[in-house]
C-alpha cells in the first residue's frame, strides 16, 4: 500500500502493528417500540445515561490532565436536562429507549454541526455518549480499546473519542492515524499531551489492513504502511538525532546571537503547570481562563477564580503570566447567561469582549480575582482581551482593568481589523498578542475545526504573515511588544520566520518549547530575518515554508 498523507498535530516518530478501530454501535430500528410500559423504559434510559456520565468522570479521575476536563465535560452531556426530557418525551410517545436516546441525541447533534466552530468539533463527543449508552441499554460491548498489548500499536480510526485514548499511555499505543479531526480536535490536543505522535485528516487511513505495520511522522503527516527495515531505521535514527538536539538546547529562547525571544507556554489551568515548567517554558503566554467557566450552571465565584490564577501564579515567581479574560460566548456558550438570541453564525457572534461588554458583572469579578492573585505574587500578571476588533473596544478594556488595579492590560489580534489597525489600538494597549488560529480563520473564511479546509488554516499562508507584519509594524510605532500564542508559535521553522518579524516573544503548547529553542538557538536574528523576508515574497504556504527554510541551515539537526 502507498504512503499516506494527513496533518501532522504531534510530533515524533511511532512505529507498530496498525490497530484499525471500526466499532460502531448498531443504530436501532426507526420502528422500535417499548412493550406499553413507559415509566419502565424510562427508567433503562435514565440508568444507562448515568452510568455512561459515571464511568466518563471515573476515567477522567484516572487519567487527571486535560483529559479530566475533557471527560467531565462529556459527562455533562450525558447528564443534560434538556437531552432527559428529550428521551423522556419520545418514550412517552412510544419510542424504545435506544432509539429514543438516538433521536434525541440526533437532534442536538445537528444543531452543533450546524453551529459549527467550538460546537460543531463537540458533536464526535457527542456520538460517543450516544453509542455508549445505547449499548447499555441493549446489552452490547461498550466501545473500548485493548489496554494491553504485546508491543505498542498504531491506533487508527475515522476518529477517536477522548473516553477510548485518554487511559493510553506510550506503553500502549505508538502512535495516533485519524482520517478526520484537525490540530485543535480532541485527538491532538490529547496526543500532545501524551507525547505520542500524531496524523489527523488522513485520508483512506481506516483501508489499511489491521495487523500492518505502520510507520507514522507526527512532524511531516507522513502515514506509510508496511515500510522496509530501511525506512524504519531511517525515521527512528532521524527522531533520535533530533532529541539529541533538543536536549542540548536549553536556556532562554535566543538566537544564536544573543537576541532574547521568551519562550512561554499555553494553558487551561493549574494541571498544565507542571507540563510547561518540565519543557523549560520562562512564564505563561497565554492562560485560557474559560475552562473555568464552560460547562456549569452557576458562575465561579471570585474566591475560586482566585485561588485557580494564584496557584499558575505561585508557580513562576518573578516570571511573566499573562491571563486572557473569558473568551466565551456564540460557539461556547455560558449556561449560567441568559441566551443572546439567535446567531446564524456563531463565529462573527456575541463572544469574547462583547459579551463581557454585555455582561460586565462577569469581568469585574474576574478582574478583581486576578488582581486579588497578583498581590500576593510575585509573578508579573498581565491580562488581555480576546476577540477585539477596534480602537475603542481596546480603550474601555485597558481603562476597565487599570480600575480594577491591573497595570498591565493588552489585546489579542485574531480579527484581521485588529491587525490592519494595529497602530490605532497600539496606542490605547500595553501590549499585543496575535491569536494566529483564529486570525486565520476570520482571514481566510476557513472553520478552524474542519479537516478539509486544513490548506486554508496553514499559518503559512503568506496573507497570514502579511497580518502578523502589519500588527508588529504597529506596536513597533508606539514601542509596544507584540507576542504570539497561536499553534504557529509550535512551529520551529515559523518561529524562526516570527523572530525575524519582530514578535517579541512566542507561546505555546508545552510539548513544543524544546523544539523552538533549539530552532532559535541555531540561527542569528539576521538569518531569522531574511528567512522572514524570503516567506513573504511567496505566493503559497509551500513556497513560504522553503523560502524560509533556505535561510535557516541549522534546521537540517532537527529533522524538522
Amino acid at each position: 500500500m502507498t504512503a499516506l498523507t494527513g496533518v501532522g498535530v504531534s510530533p515524533g516518530v511511532g512505529f507498530g502493528p496498525g490497530y484499525v478501530l471500526a466499532y460502531e454501535t448498531p443504530v436501532p430500528a426507526p420502528g422500535a417500540r417499548h412493550g406499553g410500559d413507559a415509566g419502565a423504559e424510562r427508567d433503562r434510559a435514565t440508568r444507562a445515561l448515568e452510568q455512561v456520565a459515571a464511568d466518563l468522570e471515573e476515567r477522567g479521575v484516572r487519567a487527571g490532565g486535560e483529559a479530566q476536563d475533557i471527560l467531565g465535560a462529556q459527562a455533562l452531556m450525558a447528564r443534560d436536562p434538556g437531552l432527559a426530557a428529550g428521551v423522556t418525551g419520545l418514550i412517552d410517545a412510544g419510542k424504545s429507549a435506544a432509539r429514543a436516546v438516538y433521536e434525541a441525541f440526533g437532534g442536538y447533534r445537528e444543531m452543533l454541526v450546524d453551529a459549527g466552530g467550538y460546537l460543531g468539533e463537540r458533536a464526535a463527543d457527542l456520538d460517543d455518549v450516544r453509542d455508549r449508552a445505547i449499548a447499555v441499554i441493549e446489552g452490547l460491548p461498550v466501545p473500548g480499546l485493548p489496554s494491553r498489548a504485546a508491543q505498542p500499536y498504531v491506533l487508527i480510526a475515522r476518529d477517536l473519542a477522548p473516553a477510548d485514548t485518554a487511559l493510553l499511555s506510550r506503553d500502549v499505543v505508538a502512535a495516533f492515524v485519524t482520517e478526520q479531526g484537525g490540530p485543535t480536535s480532541h485527538t491532538a490536543i490529547l496526543a500532545r499531551a501524551m507525547g505520542v505522535p500524531a496524523v489527523v485528516a488522513c485520508p483512506g487511513a481506516t483501508s489499511i489492513a489491521p495487523g500492518t505495520p505502520v510507520l507514522v511522522d507526527g512532524v511531516s503527516g507522513l502515514v506509510r504502511p508496511a515500510p522496509s527495515e530501511e525506512e524504519v531505521a531511517t525515521a527512528r535514527n532521524a527522531a533520535s538525532a533530533r532529541d539529541a538536539v533538543l536536549a542540548a538546547a536549553t536556556g532562554p529562547g535566543m538566537t544564536a546571537d544573543g537576541h532574547a525571544v521568551p519562550l512561554l507556554a499555553n494553558i487551561g489551568g493549574p494541571r498544565d503547570v507542571d507540563g510547561a515548567l518540565e519543557h523549560g517554558a520562562e512564564g505563561v503566554g497565554l492562560y485560557r481562563t474559560e475552562f473555568l467557566f464552560l460547562d456549569r450552571t452557576t458562575a465561579p465565584s471570585g474566591e475560586e477564580q482566585e485561588a485557580a490564577y494564584l496557584e499558575v501564579l505561585e508557580a513562576f515567581p518573578g516570571g511573566r503570566v499573562v491571563v486572557r479574560t473569558l473568551d466565551a460566548g456564540a460557539d461556547k456558550p455560558l449556561a449560567f447567561l441568559p441566551p443572546q438570541g439567535e446567531e446564524p453564525n456563531p463565529a462573527l457572534g456575541q463572544r469574547g469582549l462583547r459579551l463581557l461588554r454585555a455582561h460586565p458583572e462577569i469581568l469585574n469579578t474576574q478582574l478583581a480575582a486576578l488582581a486579588g492573585a497578583a498581590a500576593r505574587s510575585s509573578a508579573k500578571l498581565q491580562v488581555m482581551a480576546p476577540m477585539v476588533a477596534t480602537a475603542e473596544e481596546a480603550a474601555w478594556y485597558v481603562a476597565t482593568c487599570k480600575e480594577a488595579g491591573l497595570p498591565s492590560a493588552g489585546v489579542m489580534i485574531e480579527i484581521p481589523a485588529a491587525a490592519l489597525r494595529a497602530a490605532d489600538l497600539a496606542e490605547e494597549a500595553d501590549f499585543f498578542s496575535l491569536g494566529t488560529n483564529d486570525l486565520a480563520q476570520y482571514t481566510f473564511a476557513a472553520d478552524r475545526q474542519m479537516g478539509a479546509l486544513t490548506a486554508l488554516q496553514d499559518a503559512w499562508q503568506p496573507a497570514l504573515l502579511d497580518l502578523v507584519a502589519l500588527a508588529v509594524a504597529g506596536a513597533v510605532e508606539h514601542g509596544k511588544p507584540c507576542g504570539v500564542c497561536g499553534e504557529a508559535a509550535g512551529d520551529p521553522v515559523l518561529a524562526c520566520v516570527l523572530a525575524g518579524l519582530g514578535v517579541t516573544s512566542l507561546s505555546m503548547a508545552p510539548a513544543a518549547l524544546p523544539a523552538v529553542r533549539a530552532a532559535l538557538s541555531r540561527h542569528t536574528r539576521e538569518q531569522c530575518r531574511l528567512a522572514a523576508q524570503a516567506a513573504m515574497a511567496g505566493t503559497s504556504p509551500q513556497e513560504a515554508r522553503a523560502a524560509a527554510r533556505s535561510h535557516l541551515p541549522g534546521l537540517a539537526g532537527l529533522a524538522l
